[in-house]
């Protein structure tokens, strides 16, 4: 006979847990930002799929397992947020296809793209030739980040999470000295206090740690 209370049960507890880790873990899980986000998903998806139907594991096994991914995931998002060596080796970090104009051959090679499937992503992104274009990154998540040519009105992260976008700089044709300069001005002396520094229109705007 079929243990319908028994898979029931063990659904009724994933989803309550899912609800809970997807609340406690943030909202990445919905929209994965990086391969990190998208593997928790599957595991999770794969350890609930492969407990229910299997009446060997009991409830409190179940329970446990679930704990324990918990808790792995939410150690590795604290020490992500907390060192941001730790969030490169995990997330990885973006790959410029496009900069000021120009494609990077090798950077496809290094991102696994071909031309024909960067074509048709960013006729996805409405647009329909490169030389629209200034820069192209490849995000964690697979997505692009696109950045016309003559757009005026676009802010630039130059600090996120404590570190400096040295590429965005190149975009504002400005160094880093010029930017700890401006920090200093605004009685910042660390980047790594700061939780994200805004470029837009001349002014940059900063957003510490609280």
């Amino acid at each position: 006979m079929f243990p319908y209370f028994d898979v029931g049960l063990k659904l009724t507890i994933g989803l309550l847990c899912l609800i809970i880790f997807i609340n406690i873990s943030g909202k990445g899980n919905l929209a994965p930002k990086s391969a990190a986000d998208q593997i928790q998903n599957y595991v999770l998806g794969g350890i609930i799929g492969g407990v229910i139907y299997n009446s060997q594991i009991t409830v409190l096994q179940f329970l446990i397992v679930l704990l324990i991914w918990g808790t792995l995931v939410t150690l590795l998002r604290i020490a992500k947020l907390r060192n941001p060596e730790i969030k490169k080796i995990v997330d990885g970090q973006p790959i410029i296809l496009i900069d000021k104009g120009q494609m990077i051959p090798e950077n496809f090679k290094q991102a696994n793209l071909s031309a024909h499937d960067f074509g048709t992503m960013l006729r996805l992104h409405d647009v329909n030739t490169i030389t629209e274009v200034k820069r192209v990154q490849l995000e964690q998540n697979g997505d692009l980040t696109i950045v016309r040519k003559g757009d005026p009105n676009r802010g630039l992260y130059l600090i996120t999470d404590g570190l400096v976008i040295e590429d965005a700089l190149d975009d504002i044709n400005k160094e880093k000295e010029w930017l700890m300069e401006e920090l200093a001005k605004q009685n910042y002396t660390e980047p790594s206090k700061i939780f994200v520094a805004e470029y837009f229109q001349g002014n940059l705007r900063i957003v510490p740690y609280t």
